[in-house]
């Protein structure tokens, strides 16, 4: 097979089904050699086999994306399937929806494990891997993939753990892109709409198969840009967050200084309330938080 990345070997976390399949056919459709991640070892090996069945290159995987020696693990064993690694899609997600004050422990930590630990540990080795390649004089063009969330951008109710691990990955996809660009490193996060297994459990009337015409919520729309960002060709782009849905595509605008009010001196505290009710009124309307 081949397309836009030839070559080129992604792995693809959470790729048991949902996104993370979607991602896998059209990466492979397009070239790609892929390692199928899913901590559902089943599910890695029957996708892995769709890939292998349209005439792809695919490798399943159920290695540990939240600890060092799991991504070492993952990354070694794509090395000795395909001979390098130039992707990482990170897109394994786990919900545990409550309301703020109904939240345990263990919902938060099981959240932020999969999502930012899942995010940066496989993203660490590989990029310390780039590193190591670009100091000896090899050519690097390595992409990041984050997935961040319409719920990290602007929030969700009943959601808050989700949405702090969604909007701290949104983040970090900045600071990493500033700091690997010199290391011919690009990072990049998506913010997806699509019919998953979270998404059918959460809305299933809104994402359902329509019976005819385009199938908004199909997951396929999505990978379009997570292939393009995959590819050689996006090597110019870093540091964005895309929204993606059906045939839509946006580029997310993030937090930016508002307007600046300076008395050149302290604040009182009791003058400040019709300061700051000014600079809100003159200022951008944060976008609703869903739910609300």
């Amino acid at each position: 097979m081949s397309g836009i990345c030839n070559g080129r070997t992604a792995i693809i976390t959470g790729a048991g089904g949902g996104l993370g399949r979607a991602y896998a056919l059209a990466l492979a459709a397009e070239g790609a050699s892929v390692v199928v991640n899913d901590i559902r070892r089943d599910a890695a090996e029957a996708v892995a086999a769709e890939v292998r069945a349209a005439g792809g290159r695919a490798l399943a995987d159920d290695g540990d994306i939240t600890t060092l020696a799991g991504a070492e693990a993952i990354v070694a064993a794509a090395v000795a399937a395909f001979g390098d690694v130039q992707v990482v899609i990170n897109n394994a997600g786990v919900l545990r929806d409550r309301m703020f004050l109904s939240l345990t422990e263990d919902d938060w930590d099981t959240v932020m494990r999969v999502h930012l630990r899942g995010h940066f540990c496989l993203a660490n080795v590989l990029g310390r891997r780039w590193r190591d390649q670009k100091k000896a004089g090899q050519p690097v063009d390595a992409r990041i993939v984050n997935t961040s969330s319409g719920a990290g951008l602007q929030g969700s109710i009943g959601q808050s753990n989700y949405v702090a691990a969604k909007g701290g990955i949104a983040a970090l996809t900045l600071v990493q892109a500033a700091e690997l660009a010199r290391y011919g490193i690009t990072v990049n996060c998506l913010a997806p709409a699509a019919r998953t297994a979270m998404t059918e459990g959460a809305m299933p009337d809104m994402v359902k198969k329509p019976a005819s015409g385009f199938d908004v919520w199909d997951p396929l729309n999505v990978a379009s840009i997570v292939v393009w960002l995959a590819s050689a060709q996006s090597a110019h782009v870093s540091g964005r967050c895309f929204e993606a849905k059906g045939g839509e595509l946006s580029i997310a605008e993030g937090w930016h200084t508002g307007r600046i009010v300076d008395k050149g001196a302290r604040w009182s505290p009791a003058e400040l309330g019709a300061v700051v009710d000014r600079l809100i009124a003159e200022g951008r309307a944060a976008q609703k938080v869903y739910g609300t």
